[in-house]
Order: C-alpha cells, then structure tokens, then sequence
C-alpha cells in the first residue's frame, strides 16, 4: 500500500503539520481534559444501567415508561446532561487521536495507514471482550470498525472526505427518521417484548451474564448501526476541526470554538432539554441526534477553559487530565468496578439500594469516578502510560516499552 499525502494548504491554520505551533503542552493537556470529561459522561449514562435491579432491559423500560414522579424527572435531567453526548465527544476526539497519529506516521516516514489497521484489529478484540465479559454497551468495537476505513479517509482529498462525512451524516438522519417514526407508530420498541434481565442481574452469576450476551448479541450489538454511521461524521470532524487549528491557542482556534459553543450551547443544549422530556417517542433523536450538536459545545467549551485557567494545577484537574490519558483503562475499569458493586454476583447494591434511587446512584457515580481518577493519577506517577494502553503500545510496537 502507498504512502498516502493529504491535501496541503498554504494557511497554518490548515497546514496538518503546522496547526499547533503554540503551546504544545497545553493543547496536549486540554485535549486530554475533554477526553477525561467524556469518560466521566459515559459512566454518567452506564451508570443507571447498573444500578437498576433488571439491568439493561429494565433500564430501557424505565426510559419509556416515565410516571413524572421527582425521582423520575431528577434522573432525567441528569440525564440529560450526558446521555449521548459523552460518547459523541469520545468519538470526535477518535478522529483528532487519529489525525495525530497520521501526523507521527508521516513525520516518521512510515507507510499510512500501515500497521494503524493492526491498531485496529487489537482495538476490535480488546473491545469484543469488554463486550463479553464485562459490558452489554461497548463502544470500543464501533469505534475500532469506523478508523479502519476513516484510517484511509484521513490522508484522502478534502472533497472526498466531506463526501463521505455527508454521505454518512445523510445515513444516519434517514435511519434516525426511520426509527423516531417506528416509535411513534408502535413498530419499534425500546425494550424487545419478551426481554427480561430482572434475576439474572439481580441473582444471577457472572457466568450468566456472559451466556446472555452471546445470546441477545443481535439485540445488544445492534446500537452498532446506529452509531457507526454517527461516528463516521464525528471522527472526520474530528479530523478537520485538528487541521483548521480549533485546538490552537490562537486568535483563529479561539473564533472557532466560540463558534462551537455558540451553536452547540445555544442551539443544541435548549433543544436537547426539549426532547429530553418529549417522551419515549423521541428517544432516538435525543440520544443520537441532539447530543453529538452539544458535543462540539462542549469541545468548544472545555479547551477554551483549559487555556483561560493556567498555573498550577488542583486535584480535580490533574485527575481529569489523568482519566483523559488513560481514558481506555478507566473507561474498562468504571464498567468492571460498577457491575462488582452493582450486580448479583458482587455487593448486588442494584437491589438492596433500588428503593433509594435515584439519590444513591449519584453517590456510587461519585465513588467510581473518585476511585479511577486517583487511582489514574497514581499511576501516571510511576508508568508513562495506563494499564491497557500499556498492552495496547506492546501489541502495536513490539520494540516498545510496555509499562516505561
């Protein structure tokens, strides 16, 4: 395969190799800051699912069944605060991590995309057992099968790449419109009718759970349509947000992330509360639609703040920015740490606790968070990278250090 080159431009701004020319630290550090907000938003979403005595199928029974009780409409609203728009953000930062390592291949002289496809694979197996063995909704998976192709699309034309990111953003609406109508007609169901999980999660075994997954594989990996062609548009903008400089300390990044939070903020985050408490009909809208529009807000948001904060950094900070450099270990970690606590086979708190929920739900989120940012930070003391990213860099460097 030949060494592909991306279009150049005479501009900085969108130079590939020229677009962080200040700052390089602190751009690392903000990036690594929205990565660490994401993990935290994902477990923000999981959360709810663990906690409930059925699991999955109880919590998406839950999510169409809503009795406007204060419980109900706090749950909600927390809801709302992270429910799609994590895993949107995880995704646009995919496509930056890849444009980043676009750049190292090319300054390193190596063939593109090369061994990144092996990347890939690992990351589809490392994924495929998080699915099997730990959690029903892994996104590790979807994201490894969208940078296999974007993983080409990356050093393709600029028209092609938009090409493919409208052909997917068009995709993905008609699905989303297919789905929203479904769900106003009564055709298509939150939960599948017949799937129940009450004394599996609740008594069941480890070993069941997993027997589950293989068998309601169609049901629980079917989020994987949805999301791909979703992530597809997210991991190119990803990409095209890195080379116009949006991460740039820079009177240009600064425009555009103020153009981001104005219309991720302003627009997405109103509209977004609106579907939010519209009913079940218009799950798929506020999941799969809304969020990925506040995510770039956000994005906006959160690196114009990591350059307007400077000094020395607090606990909260470094321990974001910590979860943000070992985001896989502490993405794993929340999942496996939460369904110890949460299920049968482990303290089973889902049950024992059910009747104070949601009120305890936010304080098991508080301990896990508190638990994989310190232990995040203590690691980054002594390893230069966390756990799986260790595994990950031997598998995919050989020569490399594992743990140094």
């Amino acid at each position: 395969m030949k060494r592909q080159r991306p279009a150049t431009s005479t501009h900085p701004a969108h130079n590939p190799d020229q677009a962080a020319t200040t700052s390089t630290t602190q751009r690392i550090e903000a990036l690594d800051l929205v990565r660490g907000t994401a993990i935290l938003g994902t477990l923000g979403t999981n959360i709810w699912i663990f906690t409930d005595p059925a699991g999955p199928a109880g919590w998406l029974r839950a999510m169409g069944n809503r009795d406007g009780s204060l419980a109900e409409v706090v749950e909600s609203l927390l809801l709302f605060l992270v429910n799609g728009k994590s895993v949107a953000l995880l995704s646009i930062m995919f496509g930056v991590g890849l444009e980043l390592q676009y750049r190292s291949a090319r300054r390193r002289g190596r063939a593109w995309p090369g061994r990144y496809l092996w990347r890939c694979v690992l990351l589809l197996l490392e994924g495929a057992l998080h699915y099997l063995l730990i959690f029903e909704f892994d996104v590790l998976m979807g994201y490894a099968l969208v940078a296999m192709y974007v993983s080409v699309l990356v050093g393709a034309r600029t028209k092609v790449r938009y090409w493919w990111m409208a052909t997917a953003a068009l995709l993905h609406t008609g699905m989303i419109t297919v789905l929203t109508l479904g769900m106003h007609t009564g055709h298509v169901a939150l939960s599948p009718r017949g799937w129940t999980g009450t004394p599996l999660y609740s008594h069941g075994g480890w070993l069941e759970q997993v027997q589950a997954r293989i068998a309601d594989i169609g049901t629980y990996r079917s989020e994987l349509v949805i999301v791909i062609p979703m992530s597809t548009v997210l991991f190119l903008a990803g990409i095209e947000l890195m080379r116009a400089g949006a991460f740039t300390e820079t009177p240009h990044g600064t425009a555009i992330r103020a153009r981001l939070i104005r219309w991720g903020l302003g627009f997405g985050v109103p509209v977004n509360l609106v579907t939010t408490f519209a009913g079940q009909e218009w799950f798929f809208v506020d999941r799969y639609v809304l969020p990925p529009v506040v995510a770039f807000g956000l994005l906006g948001l959160i690196v114009e703040l990591a350059y307007r904060t400077r000094g020395r950094p607090g606990p909260l900070r470094s321990g974001l920015a910590s979860t943000g450099r070992t985001a896989m270990s502490c993405y794993v970690f929340q999942n496996l740490m939460s369904s110890a606590l949460c299920y049968g086979w482990g303290l089973g708190l889902a049950t024992s606790l059910d009747p104070a929920r949601p009120w305890w739900v936010i304080v098991a989120w508080c301990a896990v968070v508190g638990t994989f940012m310190v232990l995040a930070s203590w690691w980054l003391r002594r390893f230069r990278r966390g756990p799986l990213e260790s595994a990950m860099h031997w598998a995919y460097e050989p020569r490399g250090s594992g743990l140094s």
